[in-house]
């Protein structure tokens, strides 16, 4: 999956033309979407700030148009970003397919603000594709006046009539929060600041999934310098992905903020780890400089768990790397005779211990000082299946338990869906823990790099996790955007990254089903027209290249087809017949023509 990839040299003027156009492109969806999403956005159901506003309410009121506007963007942002992949890692099916390196590549200045322009427009859209923000308000504004979150849900907490609460999606009116103490207490203070203003809350809510972004960006590109892969090819697969601007920012997911921070994390752990410097001062057991940078980089992972608890996961590889530099190997705990297994092995199981007891040290620290000074407390670790209401197509067992009860319902046998998934998701979690620990372990035997192996980890956890939402898929491919180069690997990503974009539709797509069929086909046709408008040539400039094509194949055609004319050329030094330069020049020399005549006869 992984082999390094050499430098390159920056795009052609015509290259960057076609770039920005791309870019043009991509904005023109990213607007399609915020116009689309003021009538299919996760508009609040109390404090609506466009309500009552004759244009702005307009796409509300003409739910069709701005479904069609919607899907559109979508589609133009992902065909964009596809486009815009033949600058980052070549194109699909020559560099991509074919394992090899593009020429040239944009430059990180042109990624950067490639990803501005397109996120521009969905910064100030209402939520996207999800209501999630909503959960996240309710939650906040219980820790915010004094309640525990992880004991009482919004309707008990702030009532069924609060602003908060009414948006809330059913499902999640009465459940406890599963996430982070770290989380909930910056949730607690916007709450503190804006009170019961919605929009403001949302839209400082949506800074902190930019500041998330901003990490990623900020790692992602170091990461993948440290693991010999182009950095704009790992922006283009991980930062510009259209999931991360369409879930992250545009549904205000606290994803953005856990996988910034983790990420980051891991950037300042491996630049320590790396480092030739010593981890202690000579002589002492005090941190040196290095130390202090390896210790921070695990505070900061162990503190992105304290967001969502999936990214604590990452401590496992950083503790197999600093294990590494510390001298541990695999074949030294395999191979060993069992007689001398433990003179050799002495020093593998040493740094092993040293290094675990070292990030589960500063762990516990961390998120025991999280869960007391945020004053939540360890409530999160009760609630951490709440979402297991949730049935997701995306989940392994999930499909499995959910097809076999609906196999058992055809077959008359009863609904025994339930019963299925209390079986198979255990099973999932259980297999899901025995890769990881295989992944462990080929990390530790050198043949897979600690942050491709945590992005292999965190795939694998998906799949067989109990509930996936779409945007989960991020904390597999942005890791792996860093390190895997392999060609399956990158078209499989581009290909689920582009389908799962296009669709998830947006929230309440599916009520009206001949709505939804005039939507799509309208969306097809107007993407269709967008890309001639943008990337065919205007047709009298097609027919005037066209005819000065033909009009060049003529005049070659006939001087080949007649030799008379061909032989005659030569005799006549005033024949307009095409000649190579070095006839036309003997024109003018009688005696040279004389002597050329001579020799072709």
């Amino acid at each position: 999956m992984h082999d390094r990839e050499p430098e390159v040299g920056p795009l052609l003027p015509a290259e960057s033309a076609a770039l920005a156009k791309i870019r043009v492109f991509g904005a023109v969806g990213s607007i399609f979407i915020l116009i689309g999403s003021l009538g299919t956005g996760a508009v609040p159901v109390l404090q609506n700030p466009i309500a009552g506003m004759r244009l702005l309410s307009l796409p509300s009121r003409m739910w069709t148009t701005a479904l069609t506007l919607s899907i559109t963007g979508t589609i133009v942002l992902v065909l964009a970003w596809l486009m815009l992949g033949r600058f980052a890692v070549g194109r699909l099916t020559v560099e991509v397919l074919g394992g090899s390196r593009p020429e040239r590549r944009m430059t990180r200045r042109q990624a950067d603000r490639t990803l501005l322009v397109w996120l521009a427009p969905i910064v100030v859209a209402p939520p996207l594709l999800s209501k999630d923000i909503y959960s996240y308000l309710a939650q906040s504004a219980i820790a915010a006046k004094g309640m525990d979150p992880y004991k009482i849900s919004p309707v008990r907490g702030l009532g069924v009539d609060h602003v908060f609460t009414r948006s809330v999606p059913n499902l999640w009116r009465d459940t406890p929060a599963p996430y982070g103490p770290l989380f909930l207490w910056i949730g607690k203070a916007i709450t503190n600041i804006t009170g019961d203003n919605l929009s403001a809350a949302i839209l400082l809510h949506r800074v902190v999934a930019l500041v998330g972004v901003g990490l990623v960006v900020w790692a992602l590109p170091r990461l993948a310098r440290r693991c010999g892969v182009s950095p704009v090819a790992a922006l283009w697969l991980g930062a510009l992905n259209p999931l991360l601007i369409l879930h992250l920012v545009g549904g205000i997911h606290n994803e953005a903020l856990m996988l910034g921070m983790m990420l980051a994390g891991i950037e300042v752990c491996f630049r320590a780890i790396d480092s030739p410097h010593r981890l202690r001062r000579p002589g002492s057991w005090m941190p040196s400089a290095t130390g202090w940078l390896l210790l921070a980089g695990a505070t900061v992972i162990a503190a992105s768990s304290m967001v969502k608890i999936a990214s604590l996961l990452a401590l496992g590889f950083v503790g197999i790397a600093l294990a590494r530099r510390w001298g541990a190997t695999l074949p030294a705990l395999r191979h060993a005779p069992r007689s001398q297994w433990w003179v050799r092995s002495r020093r593998s199981v040493i740094a092993l211990a040293g290094s675990a007891g070292l990030l589960l040290a500063v762990a516990a620290v961390v998120i025991g000082g999280l869960c007391v000074g945020t004053g939540l407390g360890f409530g999160w670790t009760k609630t951490l299946s709440t979402g297991d209401v949730v049935r997701s197509w995306m989940s392994m067992p999930t499909l499995l338990g959910v097809t076999g009860g609906r196999v058992g319902v055809v077959l008359g046998l009863g609904d025994h869906t339930q019963a299925m998934l209390d079986v198979a998701r255990p099973i999932g979690e259980l297999i899901a823990g025995v890769f990881i620990v295989r992944w462990l372990l080929a990390a530790l035997a050198g043949r897979v790099h600690p942050l491709g192996a945590l992005g292999i980890a965190m795939a694998t956890f998906v799949v067989f996790f109990p509930f996936v939402q779409a945007w989960y898929l991020l904390w597999a491919i942005i890791p792996l955007a860093a390190w895997a180069t392999g060609r399956w690997f990158r078209l499989v990503a581009i290909a689920v990254s582009a389908v799962i974009a296009v669709v998830v539709l947006p929230t309440g797509a599916g009520t009206r089903g001949f709505q939804l069929a005039e939507a799509i086909v309208a969306s097809i046709l107007l993407t269709a027209v967008l890309t001639a408008v943008f990337f065919e040539r205007p047709w009298g400039q097609r027919r005037g290249r066209e005819r000065d094509h033909d009009g060049a194949r003529d005049d070659t055609a006939g001087s080949a087809s007649d030799p008379v004319a061909d032989a005659s050329s030569y005799d006549d030094p005033s024949s307009t017949a095409v000649r190579s330069p070095v006839e036309s020049s003997a024109t003018n020399d009688t005696p040279r023509v004389g002597a050329a005549d001579q020799r072709l006869r």
